[in-house]
């Protein structure tokens, strides 16, 4: 059987049996959790010949906004005519869409077999790794493997102990924003949480940095400065309506030695995302291609205006509709906003449409701050439904499909 929730994601459709095989090889992993440290990855990549020293890299960090920018960057560059690998997590319906090249997501077979090429590696006597790694482990040698010209590789958790933070000498990193996700790992303060952030950044190599707090803003801005690091902090895109955009040539302050500004003034290119946050995200991406066409990188004018119009990341502010029992059809707006910071991202988009009150579905799991998402989404009249996250290694009333719904009165505000 087709899994019916590829449609959604924009993903092509494989048979069940195929997807089956591939949480097999995957789920022998799970039970070793979330588990930071580089000690396990860069090991494995040793037992495969390092396939990362062959990748050049584009790596993307932030608390929100990194998968638009990633996005962004891989449409801009298959439009330039490079060979673009993709790696983002989490996914939506398949382990397929984190690992793309050219915007098409691997096919079945193709992962199901790096995979095998990754546990083949593993010593049984030494500790294992972690889901996440092996996943990581099987994109650095997939991208080898196909030869891609350029990775763009988004962070899993953090930073610097991040299981995709093993590479000297990348060709861009990006910073998207911080806000206190995760402080049960990356420490209870922003300063903490920037200090994990900044752990991507490297030696000499161009920094794209996003709007941060004060606190983390310091913190990122000294050890750019350790590591003279040349850096931009683009300022948003200027929203000129109807789905355009314009860069302005400016930033919005110096941030130590080497800075360099690659923004040329002014600029205009279509947003095919909703949403006020996008000004910025689409305004990091363009900085990080400027850095590019500053190292010699040929993208043309025409492949950004069409890469940037183009790009797809589905489950974020999408419209798509409900059809009930009765077949009658109903808008459903979804989103993955997962915290204070992007919860108030997506009330500020629905309040952009002027409808209310508003119908919420949800759920989230138990380590989310769910009273401050609420007090950023919920306004006097709006209706909310939780419902359990389904999740593998949940069992019992833990459990719960997404589609089982029928119970609920359609969100006619949405």
């Amino acid at each position: 059987m087709v899994d019916p929730g590829c449609r959604a994601s924009g993903i092509p459709p494989v048979e069940a049996g195929e997807e089956a095989e591939i949480a097999r090889r995957l789920a022998q992993f799970e039970r070793f959790g979330v588990n930071l440290g580089l000690a396990r990855i860069e090991q494995l990549l040793a037992r495969l010949g390092h396939p990362e020293k062959q990748v050049p890299l584009v790596h993307v960090a932030g608390s929100n906004g990194k998968g638009s920018v990633c996005a962004y960057l891989s449409s801009v560059l298959t439009q330039a005519g490079y060979r673009v690998g993709r790696y983002t997590s989490p996914h939506l319906v398949s382990w397929r869409e984190r690992l793309c090249i050219n915007e098409r997501p691997i096919a079945a077979a193709d992962l199901s077999a790096v995979l095998a090429q990754v546990e083949a590696v593993i010593p049984p006597s030494q500790e294992m790794p972690t889901q996440f790694e092996v996943l990581t482990a099987a994109a650095w040698l997939y991208f080898a493997q196909q030869a891609v010209d350029v990775a763009v590789v988004e962070v899993g958790l953090g930073g610097r102990l991040d299981a995709t933070n093993v590479c000297e000498h990348p060709l861009v990193t990006v910073i998207t924003s911080l806000s206190r996700e995760h402080w049960q790992r990356l420490g209870p303060t922003l300063a903490d949480i920037a200090r994990e952030k900044a752990g991507i950044l490297k030696p000499g190599c161009p920094a794209v940095i996003g709007p941060l707090p004060a606190d983390a803003k310091a913190v990122v801005a000294a050890r750019l400065a350790e590591l003279d690091c040349p850096a931009i902090w683009p300022a948003p895109a200027r929203d000129l309506g109807q789905g355009w955009a314009a860069v302005a040539g400016h930033h919005d302050g110096a941030v130590g030695q080497g800075e360099e500004e690659f923004i040329p003034s002014p600029w205009r290119y279509r947003l095919p995302f909703p949403g006020p946050h996008q000004l910025i995200n689409s305004a990091l991406a363009i900085a990080t291609l400027r850095c590019l066409q500053a190292q010699g990188w040929a993208i043309a004018e025409a492949a950004m205006t069409t890469g940037l119009a183009q790009a797809r990341w589905p489950g974020r502010l999408q419209w798509l509709t409900w059809q009930d029992d009765r077949g009658q059809g109903w808008p459903l707006l979804v989103d993955g906003a997962h915290n204070p910071a992007a919860a108030m991202a997506l009330r500020a988009y629905v309040d952009s449409l002027e409808l209310a009150p508003v119908g919420w579905l949800m759920g989230m799991l138990v380590t989310k701050d769910h009273r401050d998402i609420f007090q950023a989404l919920l306004r006097p009249g709006d209706h909310l439904h939780l419902v359990p996250v389904a999740r593998p290694y949940l069992r019992g009333s833990g459990r719960a499909r997404c589609d089982r719904t029928d119970h609920l009165p359609p969100a006619r505000h949405l």
